[in-house]
């Protein structure tokens, strides 16, 4: 399964996607994006400052106003276009 980066206060995320098998990465610097497929973040503090750092060669996924299921859903979709 895919490593993915959750941003550390989505908590119910980080378990969802556990539980379909996924190596979680729990983001609390940039650097630990470093090597995930995939990241999801809160999207609360998106770009606040407008600086545009890539970490990663995955995709982002803002789970701003997404259920768990939601977000799991999307990472499934963005990791099969990846292949």
């Amino acid at each position: 399964m895919a490593r993915i980066g959750v941003e550390e206060s989505l908590t119910d995320v980080q378990q969802r996607l556990q539980e379909d098998g996924h190596e979680v990465i729990t983001l609390r610097q940039e650097q630990d994006a470093n090597g995930c497929d995939c990241c999801v973040i809160s999207g609360q503090d998106q770009n606040m400052m407008g600086m545009q750092n890539a970490v990663i060669q995955g995709s982002v996924i803002s789970a701003h106003g997404l259920s768990a299921n939601d977000v799991c859903q999307e990472v499934q979709q963005r990791l099969q276009q990846q292949q």
